[in-house]
């Protein structure tokens, strides 16, 4: 972690995240720690925290930084929390969520990612992600049930294979709507069902799977 630009991390959490509502002190902490400049390619390395998604090749992007603490402040993990991630893109939001003390299960469709997510976490000392290649909308039932599961692509619902792998008590955060805009929420599962609340309109890259959108 020596030489990480820790001095630009600390700028990015001041002026795009602490400066924009983002108050989870976790959340915070982990944004300043892991090196986001890792999880980029080599010819996006020096504008890894600027204020803007990022894109990544195979037609996916990093998200911006502020939507990466946002989703990661909704999702709320404690440590020790088993959090499943659809999309697994470079592994950034994945080593976010372990560098609050969770252990995550991250899916990806693309297994050329898959790869280079691995070697990013690698490279940046993250032990407690584990990447799979698979239909991230099917979920991942080996490890279920999850306390907390996060979706990084647009859907057109949430798949109701992950519903039914989310702990009771636990939350799922997804960008749901159509394939161009989508409307961030969160689903809590309580003993009287389903709790949903909106957070405002996103835009991510399409969830592609037998229950997302379809190639």
């Amino acid at each position: 972690m020596n030489q990480d630009r820790a001095d630009e991390r600390a700028m990015m959490v001041q002026t795009q995240i602490r400066s924009r509502g983002i108050k989870d002190t976790r959340v915070l902490r982990a944004l300043e720690t892991v090196p986001r400049h890792f999880f980029l390619p080599d010819e996006y390395s020096a504008i890894a925290y600027r204020d803007h998604p990022v894109p990544i090749g195979h037609e996916q992007t990093i998200s911006q930084p502020y939507i990466v603490a946002l989703m990661t402040e909704l999702l709320a993990p404690d440590p020790g929390d088993i959090v499943l991630e659809i999309g697994t893109g470079r592994g950034y939001q994945a080593a976010v969520l372990a560098a609050m003390g969770t252990r995550v299960i991250s899916l990806e469709r693309i297994p050329a990612l898959a790869d280079t997510a691995r070697s990013c976490l690698q490279k940046a000392g993250v032990e407690n992600v584990s990447v799979f290649v698979a239909d991230g909308t099917l979920g991942w039932v080996e490890m279920a049930p999850y306390n907390g599961i996060i979706i990084t692509a647009g859907t057109p619902a949430v798949p109701s294979a992950l519903i039914e792998q989310l702990a009771p008590g636990g939350r799922l955060v997804a960008p749901v709507g159509t394939a161009d805009l989508q409307e961030l929420v969160r689903l809590t599962k309580t003993s009287d069902g389903i709790r949903k609340e909106q957070f405002g309109g996103v835009r991510f890259v399409p969830l592609i799977g037998r229950n997302g959108w379809r190639l």
